[in-house]
């Protein structure tokens, strides 16, 4: 398993979101780009999207099967990571920094309480990787 960066926080369906302000970056963690195998293709939501907590906003496609990502905060899509329609591997290669998602604009950051730290989240693993 990859190292879980102790700055971020962590859903239990492994995407991660670091919170700058009122904007949240979110990603898929190392463990889940281990899971699914070489990323061949991301869907992203659109600039402007309304997103809600918990529900589908994308969806990414390896050479092993197509997962749905789920938004771990309600907002407003500020930005989708662009280079990925080019180079989807890099979430695989780095899926902390070059490979992160979407960002979104937080609507209610009294969310992110219900986010994992990255101790809980790496207990989470040891759990579902059984």
């Amino acid at each position: 398993m990859g190292t879980i960066p102790a700055n971020l926080k962590y859903t239990k369906d492994h995407e991660w979101a670091k919170v700058e302000g009122k904007t949240l970056t979110m990603g898929i963690t190392a463990f889940a780009t281990e899971q699914l195998g070489d990323i061949v293709f991301v869907d992203l939501p659109k600039k402007g999207a309304a997103l809600k907590a918990g529900a589908t906003c994308g969806a990414v496609e390896s050479t092993k099967a197509v997962s749905d990502v789920f938004s771990p905060v309600t907002g407003t899509v500020l930005e989708a990571n662009a280079a990925l329609s080019d180079a989807p591997e890099t979430i695989n290669q780095d899926p902390y920094e070059k490979g992160w998602l979407v960002k979104i604009e937080l609507a209610n950051p009294a969310e992110l309480e219900g986010l994992m730290d990255a101790a809980k989240y790496e207990e989470h693993v040891k759990h579902s990787a059984h």
